[in-house]
């Protein structure tokens, strides 16, 4: 890694600029040989601070909710893609105000505020999310398609035909998946609702392409995507969270203190799994840190904790080639994506800094949180 991290204030998630344009590059790249639009879903990563940079390879945003249309109006400078399971009609003008795009739940969703999208002012494309009831997503929490999914509509429901006024169709139903998932989708896709494609503009395959991966097959990925606008003729829109902040940043910590019980070693950090990293215990998944491995014999070997009062707030165990003592740093990697998006002030633990490191190897501190933080959350 370039960055110095010993110049990183703890707690702090760091996002590295030269990698951070390497994975855009990447995605305009795919973007202007398939001829598709690629857009960035807030969901996965809403860091605005970077958004110039962001802005210099993409132009718009999926959004889910009236504040992240807002967030792409003002800060990205364009209009949103906006879905949300269910729309409240308090805040539906505000979405309208900052969207070009409205993608619906449920046929009653699309039927309840159509009256409102006929009436607006401004153009807005109105489509449905459709589920193919098929998916290789193997985590059942992250599974649109499981029996009885809320999220989207089945070929059945539409049995009477699209509702009138219905512009395009998205589906979401790949997590981290690389090209060769995305076309069994599509198979699937257009067995199902390919008669509707003729009466429709768009198509959005929703998120879960993860083309910045070492080894995804980013040639496999256009192939593809251009047969199918062959095909079809439809505009094409994708909107990966992962893949734009995939393995372009860090969480930086550092050890507070060491307990043993049991002969167990815990060091614990000035960060929080449940309130900085929830994904971890979410998923669960077990991160890398930087210097450490999976338990060695012979080596020292600690359970690494948080610093709030959960008993859950812990993370594996992981072997150090020297023993850890309080002051010494923990580099948690790959802590951008999904990451910051679902944090907490759990326990009123301060939230981590965040910052970046440049291309001109500088930290950059963008933003730090403190008590009105924590306080104006809850009342």
């Amino acid at each position: 890694m370039s960055i110095d991290y010993s110049k990183i204030p703890s707690p702090c998630y760091v996002i590295d600029e030269e990698r951070f344009r390497k994975n855009l590059s990447i995605i305009k790249h795919v973007s202007i040989e398939s001829g598709v639009e690629i857009i960035l879903a807030f969901k996965g990563f809403a860091m605005w601070g970077v958004f110039p940079i962001l802005k210099e390879y993409i132009s718009g945003a999926a959004a889910s909710s009236a504040d992240e249309a807002r967030l792409c109006f003002e800060e990205i400078g364009a209009p949103a893609h906006t879905y949300s399971p269910v729309y409240k009609m308090s805040e539906f003008n505000s979405i309208m105000n900052y969207s070009s795009h409205i993608t619906f739940n449920s046929v009653d969703q699309f039927k309840k505020y159509s009256n409102e999208l006929q009436h607006y002012s401004k153009k807005i494309s109105a489509g449905l999310r459709i589920n193919p009831e098929f998916s290789e997503i193997s985590h059942g929490l992250y599974n649109p398609c499981s029996p009885g999914s809320r999220l989207g509509i089945i070929a059945e429901d539409l049995k009477d035909g699209l509702p009138e006024g219905t512009e395009g169709l998205h589906f979401h139903v790949l997590f981290e998946s690389d090209s060769y998932a995305l076309e069994k989708v599509l198979q699937v896709v257009e067995t199902k609702f390919g008669k509707y494609f003729p009466q429709l503009k768009w198509i959005n395959m929703g998120g879960g392409h993860l083309m910045t991966r070492n080894d995804y097959d980013t040639d496999h990925l256009i192939n593809i995507l251009k047969k199918f606008r062959e095909r079809t003729g439809l505009h094409v829109i994708l909107e990966p969270g992962s893949a734009f902040a995939w393995e372009t940043g860090e969480l930086v910590a550092t050890v507070e203190d060491i307990v043993e019980n049991q002969g167990i070693k815990t060091a614990i950090l000035d960060v929080s799994f449940t309130a900085h990293m929830p994904d971890c215990l979410e998923m669960p998944y077990k991160p890398k840190i930087i210097g450490a491995t999976d338990p060695v014999p012979g080596k020292p070997t600690y359970r690494i904790g948080g610093n709030s009062c959960l008993s859950g707030d812990v993370m594996g165990d992981w072997s150090f080639e020297k023993e850890l003592l309080p002051g010494d740093r923990i580099i948690f990697l790959d802590m951008i994506h999904y990451t910051m998006v679902k944090t907490t002030t759990f326990n009123g633990v301060h939230h981590p800094s965040i910052g970046i490191w440049t291309k001109d190897d500088e930290f950059k501190l963008i933003r730090e949180f403190g008590y009105e933080d924590y306080k104006h959350r809850l009342s």
